[in-house]
């Protein structure tokens, strides 16, 4: 199942933003493929963060989320295998044993079917951006 994607602006004002990276990935890699993918819009903006369990003691993502108080939710592989998703990633199949993690990630947080940026790629960083709905928030 494909979720629609609304390329339009504006984006809302709570996001669900999905993220996927690289062991190692520094919190200022990560600020700069966030801040390319919202485009105009602030960290202010970001209602969760959000991306696979095996990135709980990612060193850079942590530090990215503390350094803007956004809170991080995790999805096991089963959690993202269920949930929808366009972007297809040989490095995820490969490492993961998931499709993809920043789209299906993004949708599972933000409790939305709908993308409203899908996949960017910046320095190894992947992002993808979902209306945030409903309930959400940290921890799972």
């Amino acid at each position: 199942m494909n979720p629609a994607i609304d390329r339009a602006p504006p984006l809302p004002s709570k996001l669900a933003v999905g993220i996927g990276c690289r062991r190692g990935t520094s919190a200022d890699a990560i600020e700069r493929a966030v801040q390319a993918a919202l485009g105009p819009h602030a960290f202010g903006d970001i209602a969760v963060m959000a991306t696979i369990d095996t990135k709980r003691a990612e060193a850079g993502l942590l530090a990215f989320c503390t350094r803007h108080h956004l809170p991080l939710r995790f999805f096991s592989g089963a959690e993202i295998a269920q949930a929808p998703h366009t972007a297809r990633s040989h490095h995820a199949r490969k490492h993961l044993n998931v499709d993809g993690v920043c789209e299906p990630c993004a949708l599972l947080a933000g409790n939305s079917a709908t993308l409203i940026v899908p996949k960017t790629i910046d320095s190894g960083v992947t992002v993808a951006i979902a209306a945030a709905r409903g309930a959400f928030g940290s921890g799972a």
